[in-house]
């Protein structure tokens, strides 16, 4: 190529000195790839504009959404290299049309989400909210009156069984649980290998002691768990949601934990980020949350780096990437007229 392929990074890509805040190397990794030049961005927008972008080759990307004005009109612009999984702030049909590729991090974010939800059902098995607040208050004399749980036999369901749920089966191997999982997009043969047993929604909601949810957000998911399924979970049974805030009706959830249907939950999503401080959610002894981020480990971010890395020197090699999520992007005019300079001829 007779020039250097410029790599923009977001600024959320940073902390707040502007340094990359990643285990291990870095920014120095570019320096052995001699073909790319990086370009940090100056500010946060939460959407990405076609200004920001109209010089760059190729982005690194994590919270900002893109639309169609961020792409449309775009002749450069090759890959958007997101940090996560979770899209629904992306538009890839617009992408798709521009000629974009679209790749996904499922590798970085498997492992520490699925470490996310198991830390939520321990919190909430031992009863660790209230053991703490007690101990902090001087309450020494309450520590029998918040008896944990053992999970042995007890029954946790996953709603979604794919990446990360296939992962807290793996996880959970220990506990001898019994293990029930819910995705129509997965086969009895591909969860075999953990013990897990698919089941219909219904027969998972009502069965389970602890439910999690891991499924992306999309119009199939919206308001996936609301009234009706919360009322169908045990009465002693706890929710655990971690994929995006709107996959559970927050009105009914909050119902279901002031009139107890359920015994309480574990939160790191809302439907609306940041939470509202008034939200009635953050005042119950029977919920732990956090703030859509208990599964940003230094693992985590290690592996998102080194994977957008990974994806952009496949495309400079002329390969395909790996986790592309658009595959329908290939046959476009736009993107093989953009690709053509990074094949061999």
């Amino acid at each position: 190529m007779d020039r250097k392929i410029t790599l923009g990074i977001t600024r959320d890509i940073f902390d707040a000195d502007g340094n990359l805040d990643i285990p291990g190397p870095g920014l120095e990794l570019l320096d052995e790839m001699p073909e790319i030049q990086y370009r940090k961005f100056d500010q946060f927008l939460p959407e990405i504009t076609a200004e920001q972008i109209q010089a760059c080759d190729m982005v690194i990307s994590a919270a900002a959404s893109w639309t169609e004005r961020s792409v449309i009109g775009n002749d450069r612009l090759i890959a958007l290299l997101y940090t996560g999984v979770g899209y629904d702030h992306i538009d890839v049909k617009a992408l798709t049309d521009a000629g974009v590729l679209f790749c996904f991090a499922p590798d970085a974010v498997r492992r520490p989400m699925a470490c996310t939800i198991i830390t939520f059902l321990l919190a909430l098995a031992m009863k660790l909210m209230a053991k703490d607040k007690i101990t902090r208050q001087g309450r020494w004399s309450e520590q029998n009156d918040y008896h944990g749980e053992g999970l042995m036999g007890k029954t946790l369901g996953s709603i979604g069984v794919g990446n990360i749920g296939h992962e807290v089966f793996v996880l959970a191997q220990p506990f001898g649980m019994r293990l029930l999982g819910c995705d129509p997009y997965i086969k009895q043969a591909d969860v075999d290998d953990v013990g897990v047993q698919l089941v219909d929604m219904d027969t998972l909601l009502s069965e389970s002691d602890f439910v999690s949810i891991s499924v992306p957000l999309n119009e199939e998911t919206r308001h996936l768990v609301g009234e009706r399924e919360l009322r169908k979970m045990k009465s002693t049974a706890y929710l655990i949601s971690t994929s995006r805030g709107p996959v559970v009706d927050e009105t009914a959830l909050i119902q279901a934990l002031q009139e107890g249907w359920i015994q309480g939950a574990g939160i790191d999503v809302f439907e609306q980020e940041p939470v509202n401080p008034d939200n009635p959610i953050l005042g119950m002894d029977n919920v732990v949350v956090s703030p859509h981020s208990l599964g940003h480990t230094d693992e985590y971010y290690k592996l998102a780096w080194t994977g957008k890395l990974r994806q952009a020197a496949q495309i400079l090699r002329g390969e395909i990437p790996e986790a592309l999520v658009n595959t329908e992007v290939l046959e476009t005019p736009a993107f093989q007229r953009k690709f053509k300079k990074f094949q061999t001829p």
